[in-house]
């Protein structure tokens, strides 16, 4: 594939004496300072073996695609081929200099790469520092340094990563579970920052003592704002892959809940959610935990005015809450419950839709007494319900709706319609 070069322009900003008037001045930018992949002016620049410079971010996303050879020549190549162009880059960085006044910012002089050998010299020594003396300054200093390295790029990262990164620090935060929250909530924020990665046995590793969950715990309880997210993070990861959370004497439920009632940040609000979710499948333990705290009206709360991304984790949380008795009975006590789920239904997504149709079909099929098909009818289940079979869905919705519909069939009461667009007139029925 050979790429094709168009003449790239910078445009200048406008001034004040420019008034309303404003004067734009193109500013083209030399062929031999753009990067052949991306076009835009270069930042890192490196040269292949090939002899053609590229921007390192857009020849190292080219290659992680899978491609194996140089765009513009097709001969073979890998990312340590690559080599830093200083020369080019000097000459951008002049040229940046000189057309300051047409809004060109000069840009920085990038740090090289860290290498593999650098990466497992830098494990190699926090290793030490917790295994020989759990020497929580030493480590502290070098997690530090790990840290600094893993943001700097996304190729430092990977690096970090595939040197096993990940299982040093989960055994560095289960070996100083008894040290000083800082240097744990170093550690943790040291091994969020090398997410994503798919090493089960690094979550294994860090759930294998009830001292290092509880300072897990710890953390989502007193650390800042920064730590209770990484806290959060990670115990959604934990959750979706070990057990060790749910067995850990229920001691998640009420941090992850806190979340959820007293948002730390919209991204934690959904970590915990997630968790929530995972915790609570097949284990009614733990899911009847959650309800006896409140989870119940929480979500219900979400659910009313929430973006789509909450209102499909809190319908997934609350169908899978329908599964125990507890959670059943707190749900169709609640007089929002059936107005909510039924408004759900087509005006989210089709996940949401699934999820509502389940939760209410588990209502309606295991509730004591008539209580909730009475209020289905009145909420117009049955007419959406119908219209969903007509535009179809999934198998297990399709199953429960039309159950749901022979149900709702043989009440006989003779029931008057209430608008759910703001949830008037919502009462239970006498008996």
């Amino acid at each position: 594939m050979v790429f094709s070069r168009k003449p790239r322009t910078a445009k200048q900003k406008p001034t004040k004496s420019t008034s309303h008037l404003t004067i734009i001045t193109e500013l083209i930018i030399p062929d031999h300072f753009q990067c052949p992949i991306s076009l835009h002016l270069m930042k890192d620049p490196v040269t292949a073996p090939t002899g053609i410079t590229y921007d390192r971010e857009s020849i190292e996303k080219w290659l992680e695609m899978g491609k194996s050879t140089c765009p513009v020549t097709n001969m073979e190549l890998t990312v340590e081929d690559l080599i830093p162009n200083h020369s080019i880059r000097r000459m951008i960085q002049d040229w940046c200099v000189a057309n300051q006044s047409y809004g060109i910012e000069r840009i920085p002089t990038p740090r090289i790469p860290i290498s593999s050998a650098e990466a497992s010299e830098i494990l190699h020594n926090i290793s030490l520092a917790y295994q020989s003396d759990q020497d929580g300054k030493r480590c502290l200093e070098l997690v530090g340094r790990l840290k600094s390295s893993e943001k700097e790029s996304e190729r430092n990262r990977r690096c970090l990563v595939s040197n096993g990164a990940p299982i040093v620090l989960a055994s560095a935060f289960r070996m100083l579970a008894s040290q000083s929250l800082k240097v744990l909530t170093e550690i943790l924020e040291a091994l969020v920052g090398l997410l994503p990665f798919n090493d089960e046995v690094v979550l294994i590793e860090l759930g294998s003592t009830s001292e290092s969950l509880d300072s897990i715990i710890k953390i989502m309880k007193q650390g800042d704002v920064g730590s209770k997210l990484n806290a959060v993070l990670m115990v959604k990861k934990m959750a979706a892959t070990s057990k060790a959370i749910a067995d850990h004497n229920n001691g998640f439920v009420e941090p992850l809940l806190e979340f959820i009632r007293e948002p730390v940040s919209l991204q934690a609000t959904k970590a915990s959610l997630v968790a929530t979710f995972y915790l609570i499948i097949d284990d009614e333990r733990i899911a009847t935990e959650f309800v006896k705290m409140g989870l119940i009206p929480l979500l219900l709360e979400i659910l009313i005015e929430s973006d789509k991304s909450m209102i499909e984790k809190s319908l997934a949380i609350l169908d899978g809450l329908c599964d125990c008795d507890l959670g059943r009975e707190i749900a169709c006590a609640n007089a929002l419950t059936i107005p909510v789920l039924v408004k759900k239904l087509f005006r989210v997504s089709e996940m949401a839709t699934e999820f509502a149709v389940s939760a209410l079909w588990k209502l309606c099929k295991n509730c004591q007494g008539k209580y909730c098909l009475v209020e289905c009818l009145q909420v117009g289940l049955f007419q959406k319900l119908l219209l969903l079979l007509q535009v179809g869905c999934g198998d297990s919705a399709k199953e429960k709706a039309t159950e749901m519909l022979k149900m709702m069939s043989g009440c006989s009461e003779k029931l008057e319609c209430i608008d759910t667009a703001n949830f008037k007139g919502l009462n239970r029925p006498s008996t």
